[in-house]
């Protein structure tokens, strides 16, 4: 895949903050965030990084659970996304390993295209951008897994329906500044060391990544 200028990544992650206004998502979707390539203002954007704050449905739909998994062979329906959404986009219905209907890969079979031009990275998880960053962290490095460490540095473009024109003219102008990943973990609590590992081990993992990616997360 080729790499794709910061102008041409900003308008990819416009369309897919447009879907999310305009069409009716498989769970509510609370916050849109943008971090690492294009926060950073590089050009070109190696790898788009997306994180989505969704609500967990609180209302069951059993009728509607029974007759997807009897269609389709899919538990969770109406549970663990919306019944009335899948009905509509039934080929962007996605599950877990065990066979239940996973929102984070439903929400990227619906906002991501197959053949991206460049590969995109989607965060999905119940808590805030703020929130998951500092539980991330301190689970990273209470059990030295470095690499589950969220980079902080981001940008919200979208929340509770509400679009930030400001941050996407930031985006394309390349004008947010933040320090290095090292720095970043050190103003949230990591001493210089374990900041310092922890930044070189989420640079190796996102070096390993190929094509697009999803992870799901509860907080």
């Amino acid at each position: 895949m080729a790499d794709l200028s910061r102008q041409a990544a900003v308008e990819r992650v416009e369309r897919l903050v447009g879907t999310v206004e305009s069409e009716r998502m498989p769970v509510p979707v609370r916050e849109v965030w943008v971090y690492g390539d294009v926060a950073l203002g590089l050009d070109p954007v190696e790898r788009l990084d997306v994180y989505l704050t969704k609500d967990v449905l609180m209302d069951g739909d059993a009728d509607r659970a029974d007759r997807f998994n009897a269609e389709y062979g899919v538990d969770g329906v109406g549970e663990t996304v919306r019944a009335d959404w899948a009905e509509a986009h039934p080929e962007y219905l996605r599950t877990n390993a065990g066979g239940y209907a996973a929102p984070e890969q439903c929400l990227a079979a619906h906002l991501l295209e197959e053949d991206e031009p460049v590969p995109v990275h989607l965060e999905v998880c119940n808590a805030s951008f703020e929130d998951n960053v500092t539980q991330r962290l301190k689970g990273a490095l209470a059990r030295e897994h470095y690499e589950q460490v969220l980079d902080p540095r981001g940008a919200c473009l979208w929340v509770e329906g509400r679009r930030s024109d400001e941050a996407f003219e930031k985006l394309r102008a390349g004008e947010y500044v933040f320090p290095t990943l090292a720095g970043a973990l050190e103003m949230l609590g990591a001493d210089s060391d374990e900041a310092e590992r922890a930044a070189d081990a989420v640079q190796a993992y996102r070096d390993d990544q190929e094509g697009t990616t999803v992870r799901g997360d509860v907080v």
